[in-house]
C-alpha cells in the first residue's frame, strides 16, 4: 500500500508537471521526468500494479516504467573518452544475469546475518536496566552502534531482492560506464557501501532508501517554500505510519541533518588538505555520523514512547542537546528556493541546453546511421570483388 501511495502521487506530479506548469518553474529533476499526456487507464493501472513492483517496491518513475514497457530502456549511449555520450552502430539488448547473481548473493548473506548474528544483538539491550547500570560509556557507545548494525540486513535482503526481481525482468537498466559495463542500478533502493562508510548525515541519507528520497525530494523537498527539511521529514513520518517511533527518529533527524550541514559547511574547508589531515577529519566525522544516527533511529526501531524516551533519557539528550546548541551558534547556510530569478535563468538555460544536446545527438545518430550504411556497402563491395 505504501508502494501504491507513493507511485500515484509521483505520477500525480509528473502529469502536473509535465501539463500545467511551465519549464522554466521546474528543476531539472522535475522537468526530467514530466510527463506531457494523460496515461490510458491501462497504463496507470500497469504502473501501479505491474507484479514486479506490487509488494516491495522500489519505486520507480511512471517516465522510466513506459519507457521499459516500450522496449526503449536499452537503447542508451554508451559516455567516450571526452565524457560525451558516443551512439554505436549496434548494440544487443544488455543482459541482467551478472547483476542479478550478484544482487541474489548480496541477499543471501543478508539473510544469513540476520538470522544467525541479528538476533543475538537486540536494540532493546540499550535500555536494559542492567546493562546501563554496569556497561561504561565505551561500552555503551559500542553497542550502540553494533546493535543497529546488525538490525540493517533485512532492509538490505528485502530491497535488493525486489531489486534483483526488477532487473531480471529486465527492468532498471541505466546505460554503461565509462568501461562499457552495463549499469543495473536505475531503481536500487541503497548502496551498502556507501552507507556503512558515510560521513556525513547526509551521505546516509542519500544512499538509503534512494527511491523514497527521490520521492520526498520531487513532491515535497523541491516545492516546499518554508522549512523543506522539516516538512519533508514530518511527510516522512506520515508517510512511515502511526507509531510514536518513527515520528521521534524524524524529529531527531531534523536536529542531526541541520547540524551536520551547519558543521560540514563552517568546518569542512579547513581539512581538505593535507591528505594525512583530510583522513584524520574522514575517520573523525565516520565515527560521529555512525553513532548519531545509531542514536536517531533507535526509536524507529523500539516504535514505542515509552522506551524511546527511556533511551534517551538514559543518555541524557546528549546529541539533540549538541545539535540545538550547534544550530544556535554557528551561521546556517540557506539554499536558494525555485523561485528566485536567479534560480530561473539557471532553469532557461538548463532547457536550452538541453534543446542543443537533443539536436546533437539527433546529428549524431544520422551520421552514425550513414556511417554504418556506407560501412556495410563497402564490406559488400570487397566481398563481390573477391568472389
Amino acid at each position: 500500500m505504501m508502494i501504491i501511495t507513493q507511485k500515484i502521487t509521483s505520477l500525480a506530479y509528473e502529469i502536473h508537471d509535465g501539463m500545467f506548469r511551465k519549464d522554466e518553474e521546474l528543476t531539472s529533476s522535475q522537468r526530467g521526468l514530466a510527463v506531457r499526456r494523460m496515461p490510458s487507464l491501462l497504463e496507470y493501472l500497469s504502473y501501479n500494479c505491474n507484479f514486479m513492483g506490487i509488494l516491495a517496491g522500489p519505486l520507480c518513475s511512471y517516465k522510466d516504467y513506459v519507457t521499459f514497457i516500450e522496449g526503449g530502456s536499452h537503447h542508451l549511449a554508451q559516455p567516450g573518452e571526452n565524457g560525451k555520450e558516443e551512439m554505436q552502430c549496434e548494440r544487443a539488448e544488455p543482459s541482467p544475469n551478472v547483476a542479478v547473481t550478484q544482487k541474489l548473493l548480496v541477499c543471501g548473506l543478508s539473510l544469513l546475518f540476520h538470522l544467525t548474528i541479528s538476533n543475538s544483538l537486540p536494540v532493546e539491550y540499550n535500555i536494559d536496566e542492567d546493562f546501563q547500570a554496569t556497561a561504561s560509556w565505551p561500552t555503551r557507545v559500542i553497542y550502540l552502534y553494533i546493535s543497529l548494525l546488525a538490525a540493517r540486513p533485512k532492509y538490505y535482503f528485502a530491497w535488493t531482492l525486489a531489486d534483483a526481481i526488477n532487473n531480471a525482468a529486465g527492468f532498471g537498466f541505466r546505460g554503461y560506464d565509462e568501461n562499457g559495463t552495463a549499469r543495473w542500478d536505475l531503481i536500487s533502493n541503497l548502496r551498502i557501501q556507501q552507507i556503512e562508510m558515510s560521513t556525513s548525515f547526509k551521505m546516509f541519507l542519500d544512499n538509503w532508501n534512494i527511491q523514497t528520497a527521490l520521492w520526498l525530494k520531487r513532491v515535497c523537498y523541491e516545492r516546499a517554500s518554508v522549512s523543506p527539511t522539516i516538512q519533508t521529514f514530518i511527510l516522512s513520518a506520515v508517510w512511515h505510519g502511526v507509531y510514536p517511533g518513527y515520528y521521534l527518529t524524524f524529529l531527531t533527524g531534523v536536529v542531526m541533518t541541520l547540524a551536520a550541514r551547519a558543521m560540514r559547511n563552517n568546518f569542512r574547508h579547513y581539512f581538505i588538505k593535507p591528505p594525512q589531515l583530510k583522513l584524520l577529519y574522514d575517520v573523525v566525522t565516520w565515527i560521529v555520523t555512525q553513532i548519531a544516527i545509531s542514536y536517531t533511529v533507535v526509536p524507529f526501531v523500539l516504535l514505542s514512547v515509552k522506551p524511546s524516551f527511556t533511551f534517551y533519557s538514559s543518555w541524557y539528550y546528549c546529541l539533540h542537546i549538541a545539535g540545538i546548541l550547534v544550530l544556535s551558534l554557528l551561521p546556517v547556510k540557506k539554499a536558494q528556493r525555485g523561485k528566485s530569478t536567479h534560480e530561473n535563468v539557471q532553469l532557461a538555460r538548463s532547457k536550452k541546453f538541453d534543446e542543443r544536446e537533443n539536436a546533437l545527438e539527433q546529428n549524431s545518430v544520422s551520421t552514425t546511421n550513414s556511417v554504418c550504411s556506407q560501412s556495410q556497402e563497402t564490406a559488400s563491395r570487397h566481398s563481390s570483388l573477391r568472389q
